[in-house]
C-alpha cells in the first residue's frame, strides 16, 4: 500500500440513448397514424442529443456544479476552478482545469487558449 496513491475522480458521461432510440423506433413501427408525428419528433430529438461529444456534456455538468455553487463568472478563471473543485471536492486540479476549459470553449465570448 502506497502512502502517496491518488484518488481518482473522473466524470463519466453515460449514455442511455441506444437503448431509448431502440424504444422509440420499435414505438414508432408500431403507432397509430396520429402518433407518428410526435414519436418522429422525439425520435430526432434523441437522436440530435445523442450525438453530442462528451466534452459537451461534460461542459455542461460543470457549468450546472458552478451555478449551483453560486459562481456566475467564466469556468476557466482561477475563481471558477476553485469554485468547481469546491462543488466536487474528489476532482484534481488537472481534472477541474481540463473540464472548466471544455465548459469555457463552448460559452459565446470566451477566449480559447
Amino acid at each position: 500500500m502506497s502512502l502517496f496513491a491518488k484518488r481518482e475522480t473522473t466524470v463519466l458521461v453515460l449514455r442511455d440513448a441506444p437503448e431509448i432510440i431502440t424504444g422509440l423506433r420499435e414505438l414508432l413501427s408500431a403507432a397509430p397514424d396520429d402518433e407518428r408525428a410526435g414519436l418522429a419528433r422525439a425520435l430526432d430529438l434523441v437522436e440530435e442529443f445523442a450525438s453530442r461529444p462528451d466534452a459537451e456534456l461534460r461542459a455542461r455538468w460543470v457549468r450546472q456544479r458552478l451555478a449551483a455553487a453560486d459562481y456566475r463568472g467564466a469556468p476557466d478563471e482561477v475563481a471558477g476552478i476553485k469554485a468547481l473543485r469546491g462543488a466536487e471536492p474528489g476532482l484534481t486540479l488537472l481534472q477541474a482545469v481540463t473540464y472548466a476549459k471544455e465548459a469555457a470553449a463552448g460559452e459565446p465570448g470566451v477566449r480559447a487558449d
